[in-house]
């Protein structure tokens, strides 16, 4: 039987996720630009990967054997970069320098000169094939590192996303489990009315994968789903996230328009307000 979080364990990384989604809104807001909506729903499963499942250490970022994660939805960088100063690898205080000049924090993640990142992403559909890439690596080196990823549901509509889909199934990659983020929401308005990718889980089935159906912010369905993950033989998994674009801040939640704008200075003091009052409770 796989381990189970204890009630501890669960609270420390509720605790985390509310740490991490109070800098998504301080640094978009000193930047004045980013993507909070979606950074906030991807909150819990990124805190879930780096505080209770993959092995990376901040102290050793270019470990060879560590695991690796691919923010596909490269647009959601804040969340991949609260996460990653919340781990202590780079100081929380440089997360306000966020798509400043010469900031090391770009709009979109970069391998280059911060650590933690292991890939540099941005452009929509890529993500899934960069990490099939290297699930295949692993096997090669015979490496017992994971691989991890996650997409947005409106980037299911770019072609590389199936391209990479059937790479993997094909190659029997089940050293790779990927998470569809799926608020419902892109830019501009409803998956399903842009260009729908529904019905998502069948499809992922349909391309001889894994599919987990979740709760996107219950941690202990999170991680129950990536040790799951971990027992099956011959596919790759994807986890299929059902989470609230802008989750944790209500005037947030569910709104289309905060897929890519910053609140204004007064808004983050009580969206801010409203994050530590959860945090509280």
């Amino acid at each position: 039987m796989s381990k189970k979080l204890t009630t501890e364990e669960v609270a420390q990384l509720e605790s985390y996720a509310k740490s991490i989604r109070s800098s998504i809104v301080s640094m978009v807001t000193e930047a004045q630009s980013g993507h909070p909506g979606g950074s906030l729903s991807a909150t819990d499963i990124l805190t879930t990967l780096y505080f209770a499942e993959m092995n990376v250490d901040a102290k050793n970022p270019q470990e060879s054997d560590r695991d690796r994660f691919v923010l596909s939805k490269g647009h959601a960088a804040p969340v991949l970069y609260a996460t990653l100063a919340e781990k202590g690898f780079f100081p929380k205080e440089e997360l306000l320098t966020l798509r400043k000049i010469d900031s090391r924090l770009q709009g979109h993640p970069s391998m280059k000169n911060l650590p933690g990142i292991d890939m540099s992403t941005g452009s929509l559909g890529q993500g899934l094939s960069v990490a099939s890439g290297m699930a295949l690596a692993a096997r090669l080196d015979g490496s017992d590192r994971r691989i991890y990823t996650i997409l947005g549901d409106g980037e299911l509509e770019e072609g590389m996303v199936w391209e990479g889909a059937m790479f993997a199934a094909h190659y029997k990659l089940d050293n790779l489990t990927a998470f569809v983020d799926f608020n419902g929401l892109q830019i501009d308005g409803p998956v399903s009315e842009v260009l729908s990718p529904l019905p998502i889980p069948e499809k992922w089935q349909a391309f001889n994968w894994n599919v987990l159906v979740i709760d996107g912010h219950d941690i202990n369905a999170i991680y129950d789903a990536i040790q799951t993950a971990k027992t099956v033989k011959g596919k790759p998994t994807m986890i299929v996230a059902k989470t609230v674009k802008g989750k944790g801040v209500c005037e947030m939640e569910n709104i289309a328009d905060w897929h890519g704008k910053a609140p204004t200075h007064a808004q983050c003091e009580l969206f801010l307000a409203q994050l530590s009052d959860l945090e509280n409770q």
